[in-house]
C-alpha cells in the first residue's frame, strides 16, 4: 500500500512538474541571414523568394527554398530623399509590403518617427526587384498630426472583382482601407473606410487575403519593438466582403476589438507579428518576425491551414 502511494505521489508530481504544453508551433527553421523587423515575402517567377523588411533604404533578402536566407542589398541604396519630411531625416523606411502582379513588383512603404502619426505611405516599381532597380511612384496616403489615423503598415490586397485596395493603420482609430487605381498603384477616391480598431488601443500591421467564401483580415494586437518584451499577437477576422464587416470567430466586431488569435509568444518566442500571408506550392505560409530572448528581431515562416469552419491556424 505504501509503495502504490509513493506512485501516486509521483505521477501527480510528474504532472505538475512537465512542461507546458506549447500553445502555438514554434516558427519554421530558417538560416543564414534571418534578422528582419516586419517582413513581407513574394514568390518571384523562377521559384525563389525576396523579403522585404524595415530597414535603412528598405532592407532586402533571398532565398532560393524558403529556408536558408541571404543579404540582397535594399531598395534605395542611393537613399530616398522625398521621405525626409515624414523621417526626420533618417534612411529608416518601415513595413514595405512586396507583391508580383503584371510583370512587375509592387512594394508599398511607410516613412514616419515612433510614436508619431505624421507618417506617409508611398510606392515603388521594380521589374527584377532587385536592389537599386526599383523607381518611385509616389505619395499614396498621408496622416498629419490633426488626423485620427495614421498612415503606416501599408498591405496590397485585389479582390475578386480586380479592383485594388490598401490597407494600413497603426493605433489611433485603427486599420484603415482606401481604393487604388490598378494601372498606377495609387489612391483612386478620397474615401477612407475603417475595418478594424481597439478604441485607440495597439492594432497595427493589417493583412487582408480571400480564401473560399472569405476575407480574412490578419492584424497585431498590442506592443511590437521592445525586444523581448514585446507583447505583439497576431489575430484574425473575416468578412464576405473586402470593405468589411470583418467579425472574429466569436462574431465580435473587428471594429469593436474583436479578432481571434492565432500567434502569440511563448517560450523562447517573444511577440511574433506584423504578419504576411504568401500563398505557396505547399499551401499558404505566414511569415512574420518575433525576438528572441537576446531581443533580436528574426524571420519566423509557418505553414497556414484553415479548419473545418474556415478559421486559420497554423502548423
Amino acid at each position: 500500500m505504501k509503495r502504490f502511494s509513493v506512485l501516486l505521489i509521483a505521477l501527480a508530481l510528474a504532472v505538475v512538474m512537465a512542461p507546458e504544453a506549447a500553445a502555438y508551433p514554434l516558427p519554421g527553421q530558417v538560416t543564414g541571414d534571418v534578422g528582419v523587423h516586419d517582413p513581407s515575402m513574394v514568390k518571384r517567377p523562377d521559384g525563389s523568394y525576396l523579403v522585404a523588411h524595415t530597414g535603412n533604404d528598405i532592407a532586402l533578402k533571398t532565398s532560393t527554398d524558403r529556408t536558408a536566407f541571404r543579404n540582397a542589398g535594399s531598395v534605395f541604396p542611393g537613399g530616398a530623399s522625398w521621405t525626409s519630411t515624414y523621417t526626420g531625416g533618417s534612411r529608416n523606411l518601415w513595413a514595405p509590403d512586396i507583391s508580383y502582379r503584371n510583370g512587375q513588383y509592387w512594394l508599398y512603404y511607410a516613412a514616419s518617427t515612433f510614436g508619431s502619426n505624421r507618417s506617409a505611405i508611398f510606392l515603388a516599381t521594380s521589374t527584377s526587384g532587385n536592389s537599386g532597380t526599383w523607381t518611385n511612384r509616389g505619395l499614396v496616403v498621408e496622416s498629419r498630426t490633426s488626423d485620427n489615423f495614421n498612415a503606416i503598415d501599408p498591405d496590397l490586397v485585389v479582390d475578386d472583382q480586380g479592383r485594388w485596395w490598401l490597407s494600413f493603420g497603426s493605433f489611433w482609430s485603427g486599420i484603415k482601407l482606401i481604393a487604388l487605381n490598378p494601372s498606377t498603384g495609387l489612391r483612386s477616391d478620397t474615401t477612407m473606410r475603417s475595418i478594424a480598431g481597439r478604441g485607440g488601443g495597439a492594432i497595427e500591421a493589417p493583412n487582408i487575403v480571400k480564401r473560399g467564401s472569405y476575407y480574412y483580415l490578419f492584424v497585431s494586437f498590442d506592443l511590437c519593438c521592445r525586444g523581448a518584451s514585446s507583447t505583439y499577437r497576431v489575430m484574425v477576422g473575416r468578412s464576405s466582403s473586402v470593405t468589411g464587416p470583418y467579425a472574429d470567430r466569436n462574431g465580435v466586431a473587428m471594429t469593436s476589438g474583436g479578432g481571434t488569435e492565432i500567434l502569440a509568444g511563448q517560450g523562447s518566442v517573444h511577440g511574433p507579428g506584423h504578419q504576411d500571408v504568401l500563398a505557396d506550392n505547399d499551401g499558404d505560409v505566414l511569415t512574420y518576425h518575433y525576438y528572441a530572448n537576446n531581443g533580436a528581431s528574426l524571420l519566423g515562416i509557418n505553414l497556414l491551414a484553415f479548419d473545418s469552419a474556415g478559421w486559420p491556424y497554423l502548423h
